[in-house]
């Protein structure tokens, strides 16, 4: 049956939490894909101010995924913007990373053991020799050291994964997105997008595209990829020529800053296994029926997996599924004084970051 199952793998796997601002559940399924190549991350206390949630839908493999989840919210952490308030700045940084720190002994040696046959690394999985440098033997990580080893020159891997991430301070929601998978807040019942999905069919994806020396061919960039940006994919991030944010293929993510008040109910975030079958405002309805009688979040998360699985292996409903749904306990209410618009395309639904406005509806 080619890359389906001939039965799916309905376990899920799930976990929650709660502080006194927020509740978080999150929950995954493999569904009929023949292997699991999402991964998620959620930490309600990355910091004692500030809770961080992503979800990461790998593609030719599990390694770049699950990368993403163990590294990309300590680069982010680690970042002077972010110790500074600038979190958007400190997100975006910390998505380009992912891509340089894949490179190279290090990078295959850490893709090596997070993947698996599958995973387009380098073509081989081998064992790894490796010489650490600078501090690691001393357990000092935070400049990732170079290794020396048979992998030195490695350019990455070729299989990648989107990236969508919450991070909350206090009533500030930064959502950094790089990929398909969505970002959807529920104000009074009303669902907005807070990431914009990453088709080939947005003209300014095809415009950098293009620019950069690729094409688009049946929906897919270079014939291969139906979506523009992801981490990961080295392939299509090789003209030395231009930065990493004008490649065919950019990590680079858009950033949307919401101040957060008391009209928002929950925020979810979820790969495009869960899109593909539900709308963003079907979604949020689903979700306030659901939080009605049910207190558990990864239950609401499992009883979505079950409403989008499709019966019979083939097209939507299909791949692995992956969603967190978090939500806010303190919401402060409007305060006087102007807002400032979030950074937002003006093609993508978003929400105002003022809570007297009446944003359009989704």
């Amino acid at each position: 049956m080619g890359i389906y199952l001939s039965t799916p793998k309905t376990d899920k796997l799930s976990q929650d939490g709660e502080n006194d601002n927020l509740k978080y559940g999150v929950s995954s399924m493999q569904g009929w894909r023949t292997s699991m190549e999402d991964a998620h991350a959620a930490y309600l206390d990355l910091d004692c101010s500030t809770s961080f949630f992503g979800v990461y839908d790998g593609h030719g493999g599990q390694a770049v995924s699950k990368f993403c989840a163990k590294y990309l919210h300590q680069q982010l952490m680690k970042h002077e913007a972010y110790s500074s308030g600038d979190i958007g700045t400190a997100a975006q940084k910390a998505f380009l990373r992912m891509d340089e720190m894949m490179c190279g002994q290090r990078g295959w040696r850490e893709l090596s053991i997070l993947g698996d046959k599958k995973d387009q690394l380098s073509g081989r999985v081998e064992g790894s020799i490796c010489s650490p440098k600078s501090g690691e033997a001393k357990g000092q990580h935070d400049d990732w050291p170079v290794e020396e080893g048979p992998h030195s020159n490695y350019e990455g891997p070729q299989c990648g994964s989107t990236a969508c991430v919450a991070i909350i301070r206090n009533n500030q929601l930064v959502v950094a997105n790089s990929g398909d998978s969505r970002c959807v807040i529920s104000r009074k019942g009303q669902a907005y997008n807070l990431s914009k999905d990453h088709k080939p069919d947005l003209d300014a994806e095809k415009e950098r595209i293009s620019k950069a020396g690729g094409f688009i061919h049946c929906g897919r960039v270079n014939g291969t990829l139906n979506l523009t940006r992801a981490i990961g994919d080295m392939e299509l991030k090789k003209d030395k020529s231009l930065p990493a944010e004008k490649q065919i293929l950019t990590a680079n993510p858009d950033i949307n800053i919401v101040e957060l008040c008391v009209d928002d109910d929950f925020l979810v975030i979820a790969c495009d296994g869960i899109w593909d079958c539900m709308s963003s405002q079907q979604l949020v309805d689903f979700v306030r029926e659901q939080i009605k009688t049910e207190s558990k979040l990864s239950v609401v998360c499992e009883k979505v997996f079950d409403r989008c699985l499709a019966p019979t292996s083939g097209g939507e409903g299909c791949d692995n599924m992956t969603m967190v749904l978090v939500q806010f306990k303190n919401c402060p209410k409007p305060g006087p004084g102007p807002s400032t618009s979030p950074k937002t395309s003006p093609d993508q639904d978003s929400v105002s970051s003022d809570c007297k406005d009446k944003p359009g509806s989704n």
